[in-house]
């Protein structure tokens, strides 16, 4: 979808495979999710029937990897181009509204008017853990802060904003590719 002059996917990344062919391995539990510095991926609560509706959660090392997480044509957004889509949504102080989905939300609150249809899809911890399903739309950004950690974006339940964070890298997220 379109939104100013930015093309974004209209889902949640959900793919198994890098752009190369090569498998991305999928942590199935805490113990494969804990301490790995690879690419992985994992279901929100490790139940795949939430991979059709919110996507895959990965952690950055998959989103950083050189075979290229993203499929051909797109490329995991920087802070900088979620920084343009909020400035063309008025602001990041109120894009987030527009950004959310208008269901599925614990507290709806989004309108959706952008047409980027923000899921709350949750996390997953570095210790394995999952939470917040209902209440946050996490999105990885292709910038890192440091050796250990790297940017999200954010959307949360109870607020219009899309926020900025910083993340140790092997927390799970979902990720929104952008056109190239």
């Amino acid at each position: 979808m379109t939104i100013g002059n930015q093309i974004w996917m209209h889902k949640n990344l959900d793919v198994t495979t890098y752009r190369n062919g090569d498998p991305i391995p999928q942590a199935s539990s805490a113990s494969e999710w804990l301490g790995t510095k690879s690419g992985a991926w994992c279901y929100y609560n490790e139940d795949s029937t939430n991979g059709p509706i919110y996507g895959k959660l990965y952690n950055w090392y998959a989103v950083n990897d050189q075979r290229g997480l993203a499929p051909a044509g797109y490329r995991i957004p920087s802070v900088d181009d979620w920084t343009i889509l909020g400035s063309f949504l008025g602001g990041e102080s109120q894009a987030g509204t527009k950004m959310k989905s208008v269901s599925l939300w614990a507290t709806p609150n989004g309108t959706n008017s952008s047409g980027f249809t923000g899921l709350p899809g949750g996390a997953r911890n570095s210790n394995g853990n999952f939470g917040n399903i209902i209440n946050e739309g996490n999105f990885w950004c292709s910038n890192e802060k440091s050796s250990s950690d790297a940017f999200i974006r954010m959307l949360g339940t109870n607020s219009s904003s899309l926020r900025l964070f910083e993340y140790r890298k092997n927390w799970g997220f979902s990720v929104r590719c952008i056109k190239e």
